[in-house]
């Protein structure tokens, strides 16, 4: 949202209901530009959190994208920019030039200079490798090192610094996931109906369609990697160029696409909230409050009154009257352990994943192939041993 443009894809608030209360961080940055990131939109919305509490105000962060929201409550950012500014360079950042490089080299690379964080990520993120890397070459400092520093800063814990607002509360909106599945399923109809198809249009012929021509188009980076732009790729690029049979299929295609991808990006923010909200280590972490929003027609009674209360509570410095959600943390779960499946060639991140994997369909087909191949092997041979000494990589990590 914090992009002009594509105000119906991006759900904006309207300026009808902009005019009922101020917001901020709305439509600010130009469309072409490409490297804003989450410690952009810190260094933004912090001066004015600071802004609104000088007047005796309450600021009120709404959201979506939870990572976001989590920048603002901890500190677990780091700044590698010398000068910061709220208006992003047009020009690529170095992590951008990062992720062009291969997967391999990019990995070998981090793991020369922070392999405690190399460990703990999985060679194929490259975001998140890009981003290690390119903490260490603009600070000197290993991007594991000053994670390190936060976590053990007073009220720090394992997943960051120590919360920047003390008394802050989390109002999580809940709903049953079929009564979501189908509440998506409406949104996406209602944004065809209010002009969603005419604003892609105008916005791919503006901004996109020079550089599809050109094969530079980047779906990874900027507002182009906004859930419903990549979805209708196809359909604008050959809208004009087919039959309008072929042209309606497509666009069909496209509709479907972002329903089952906005149904998606749903499950993954529930399971940010429980995973990084609910279930965060450490000291300092805001009380969480379900408000049940699965029946619109109960808003006032489950959502709007308890929610009033909680704030009024909170405001007058007394208990709130609800219980906030609490849940079960495992604190044997190691969730940036480091496994190696030799049978699968795969590399797996988190306690989790790799009990889910060894599960797997895919892993228990190798395995048994791989008795049958040994009970079939002469005594005494290991399967695929041709009699020389298995050797390793220079790094010592056995290939894969």
């Amino acid at each position: 949202q914090v992009y002009k443009g594509l105000d119906i894809i991006t759900n904006k608030v309207s300026p009808q209901e902009q005019r009922l209360c101020r917001h901020h961080m709305i439509s600010f940055v130009d469309p072409l530009v490409s490297n804003y990131t989450v410690v952009d939109f810190r260094d933004k919305a912090v001066p004015l959190i600071s802004y609104i509490f000088a007047r005796d105000k309450i600021p009120i962060v709404v959201g979506g994208t939870n990572y976001y929201i989590e920048s603002l409550l901890w500190k677990v950012l780091i700044n590698t920019k010398e000068k910061p500014s709220s208006a992003p360079r047009p020009d690529s950042d170095r992590k951008v030039e990062l992720e062009q490089l291969d997967s391999a080299e990019l990995h070998r690379r981090l793991s020369r200079v922070d392999p405690e964080m190399a460990a703990k990520l999985h060679p194929h993120d490259k975001r998140k490798v890009a981003r290690s890397l390119q903490v260490f070459e603009e600070t000197g400092i290993p991007h594991s090192a000053i994670l390190h520093q936060q976590q053990e800063e007073e009220g720090g814990g394992p997943l960051g610094g120590p919360l920047k607002y003390p008394h802050s509360c989390i109002l999580w909106l809940h709903a049953d996931q079929a009564a979501l599945d189908a509440r998506l399923d409406r949104r996406v109809d209602d944004m065809v109906a209010a002009g969603l198809l005419e604003e892609l249009r105008d916005f791919h012929r503006r901004y996109n369609q020079e550089k599809v021509a050109e094969n530079r188009q980047d779906y990874q980076h900027g507002i182009f990697q906004s859930i419903g732009f990549k979805e209708f790729h196809e359909y604008l690029v050959s809208e004009g160029k087919c039959s309008p049979e072929t042209s309606a299929l497509l666009l069909e295609k496209g509709i479907q696409a972002l329903k089952q991808v906005t149904k998606r990006y749903a499950r993954r923010q529930n399971k940010w909230v429980r995973n990084r909200f609910l279930k965060r280590p450490g000291p300092n972490v805001p009380p969480v409050y379900g408000l049940e929003v699965s029946d619109p027609q109960r808003w006032e009674e489950d959502v709007l009154k308890p929610a009033l209360e909680i704030v009024e509570s909170f405001i007058q410095g007394r208990e709130p009257p609800a219980e906030p959600l609490r849940m079960e943390q495992d604190e044997k779960e190691n969730k940036r352990s480091h496994h190696v499946c030799e049978l699968c060639a795969r590399i797996i991140i988190g306690d989790r994943e790799w009990a889910a994997h060894t599960r797997s369909k895919s892993h228990l087909h190798h395995l048994k192939k791989r008795r049958k191949l040994e009970a079939s092997s002469p005594a005494g041979q290991t399967v695929g041993d041709s009699g020389d000494t298995e050797t390793s990589d220079e790094d010592g990590s056995l290939p894969l």
